[in-house]
């Protein structure tokens, strides 16, 4: 069996690459940290953006970018991704709302991966991927 340590990060298909990047730069502080422009396709425009959050990577695919290897079927607004915070749900639910984003549910009880007790916030991104959001309980 492998022995893994950890996700390093996780690729999401989405429509517009700048309006996501806007969206997790402002709401989750996201930073740029690699971009990918391929020569022949998309007339050097950026088709696949790292953003660092926290200690997590996320990198989104602008979709029918072309790239490989890739999901069976990329889709925009077909991902559901919990990070973990510092602070409360509570906290967080706040800084969201204050953002002025709809809160799906929450502050509900729920189990992380280490299985801790934790509570979390839903919300959605520009492309409707379900945004979860995991305190310690």
């Amino acid at each position: 069996m492998l022995n893994i340590e950890a996700i390093d990060h996780v690729a999401i298909t989405v429509a517009d690459i700048a309006a996501s990047t806007a969206f997790y730069q402002r709401v989750l502080g996201g930073r740029i940290v690699a971009e990918h422009a391929p020569h022949g396709r998309g007339h050097g425009q950026v088709l696949v953006r790292s953003v660092a959050i926290g200690a997590a990577m996320l990198n989104l695919h602008q979709a029918g970018n072309g790239i490989v290897p890739v999901a069976a079927r990329p889709t925009p607004g077909s991902a559901d991704l919990c990070l973990r915070i510092a602070g409360t749900a509570a906290e967080a639910r706040a800084v969201i709302e204050g953002l002025g984003l709809a809160i799906d549910t929450g502050p509900v009880a729920r189990r992380s991966a280490t299985g801790d007790a934790g509570v979390s916030i839903y919300f959605r991104d520009p492309d409707g991927n379900l945004i979860e959001l995991m305190a310690r309980a």
